[in-house]
């Protein structure tokens, strides 16, 4: 169960967020007007968010989700580890969501927008 797990859920959800950093990185990437140093920030960015997203935010959710399987195990049922891959697959569907139907922008703080007259 652990590997199917790995490979059918928790890979794919950490996939679908690196493509919501790449997408708030492109975001960002208008506010340089140089189109050799906009190529060299997205390039940098996206191998710094697949980076952060291979060797910490994957191994991470896969921790949580064992230990979560641990717990419930104890008490009896796998309450705590559905409930958690529901709520990582509801938060996942509701950026993608604001993301495609109102905007990059949308999904960020106010502070992180680009304010661009």
């Amino acid at each position: 169960m652990k590997v199917t797990l790995e490979r059918y859920y928790v890979l794919p959800c950490c996939l679908l967020l690196l493509n919501l950093c790449n997408a708030i990185i492109s975001y960002k990437a208008q506010l340089i007007h140089d189109g050799f140093l906009r190529t060299l920030f997205i390039m940098g960015m996206v191998l710094f968010g697949s980076s952060l997203v291979a060797f910490a935010i994957a191994p991470g959710l896969i921790w949580i989700v064992q230990s979560l399987r641990r717990t419930s195990r104890s008490t009896g049922g796998g309450a705590g580890e559905a409930f958690f891959l529901i709520g990582l697959g509801a938060l996942i569907f509701w950026l993608y969501y604001r993301n495609y139907l109102l905007g990059t922008a949308y999904i960020l703080p106010d502070f992180w927008r680009n304010h661009i007259p």
